[in-house]
């Protein structure tokens, strides 16, 4: 995989270019996937954003979102895209396979494959062009750079600074975690230039759900969540039977495995969903407990350091209790 930078000389000749992402994008996902498209739509290029899936409602606020396309109901307009695009950009993933049932195609493509994330271990020789850098916050601090880097600062406008920042505001937890370094509130400086209502961006993104999902909150809470003390560690499994319940949809979890962090003590925190076709698992950390590796050896997964996701095909109680054994090797680290 060679260096991004080699890329930025060759962006003054129009493409047909293909953005695409994980499935169930968050806001750091579809905002990095939207600014990169209005920038590439500035210099002349032929953009298209796909999503392996379906995406939170509460993103449909963002410039562009309406022009992207779902794969699940659009497989065969897709597999034409791809099969006459000439470049495609991987954002926010790091291997083909977090993409769902789109992974086949995108292996398969034969054009220029390119990689812009911050996941750890990067399956780098399946990409042409990239860069994969765990320092940073997240992908749309990696999209500001790409623009800064290649000489486009001037096309950044409020759209595309509104996208950006809802990314590295999510993926920083308001800029409260580590990654939020100097670089990363210089970036925010710079959108804020443009005109950003940074408040109308946050409302979006954390002030934009129904009744349900409040009442679904603290049931979950009361009802599904137990605390190891002796580990430090909690565990919230939350079953289909509470997702019918409730009407939970698309992006109604999101952020739910960061409240048990909030507990005194507790050092790791663990979140189970009951899905159609597999059990979908959340961790997050404080200090120096490897979740990244955690997810990878006990549950197909990885991410972060301190935050990362996994999966399962066992039942929710199967699943559950494999942490709840897995989990006691790691006291002398937890405790």
């Amino acid at each position: 995989m060679e260096q991004i930078q080699a890329l930025y000389p060759l962006l003054g000749s129009p493409r047909k270019v293909v953005i695409t992402t994980h499935q169930k994008p968050d806001a750091d996902a579809m905002g990095s996937s939207l600014g990169l498209a209005a920038v590439l739509k500035k210099l002349g290029h032929q953009v298209t954003v796909v999503s392996p899936t379906n995406w939170a409602g509460w993103l449909n606020w963002m410039s562009g979102v309406d022009q992207v396309i779902d794969f699940e109901h659009n497989r065969e307009k897709v597999a034409g895209i791809l099969n006459d695009t000439e470049w495609l950009f991987c954002l926010d993933f790091n291997i083909f396979h977090r993409t769902k049932h789109l992974a086949g195609l995108l292996a398969a493509a034969n054009c220029t494959k390119i990689l812009i994330d911050h996941h750890q271990e990067p399956d780098t020789p399946n990409f042409n062009y990239g860069i994969s850098n765990t320092g940073k916050s997240s992908t749309c601090e990696m999209i500001y750079d790409f623009i800064q880097e290649s000489g486009n600062d001037h096309l950044l406008d409020q759209d595309i600074a509104a996208a950006l920042y809802a990314g590295v505001m999510a993926d920083t937890g308001s800029f409260r975690f580590p990654a939020a370094s100097a670089s990363v509130h210089l970036m925010v400086a710079r959108l804020k230039a443009t005109g950003l209502n940074h408040t109308k961006v946050h409302e979006n993104v954390y002030d934009n759900f129904l009744e349900n999902r409040l009442r679904f909150i603290g049931h979950i809470l009361s009802n599904r969540m137990e605390v190891y003390y002796e580990l430090n560690t909690a565990l919230i499994a939350i079953s289909k039977k509470d997702l019918l319940r409730y009407q939970i949809k698309t992006g109604d979890t999101d952020g739910l495995v960061n409240y048990p962090l909030s507990i005194q003590g507790i050092k790791m925190a663990a979140l189970v969903i009951d899905r159609d076709e597999e059990r979908k698992w959340s961790f997050r950390s404080k200090g120096d407990f490897d979740v990244n590796t955690f997810a990878r050896r006990h549950f197909e997964g990885g991410g972060h350091f301190n935050a990362s996701g996994g999966r399962s095909s066992d039942s929710l109680e199967s699943t559950v209790h494999h942490f709840q054994q897995v989990i006691k090797n790691y006291a002398e680290e937890l405790g």
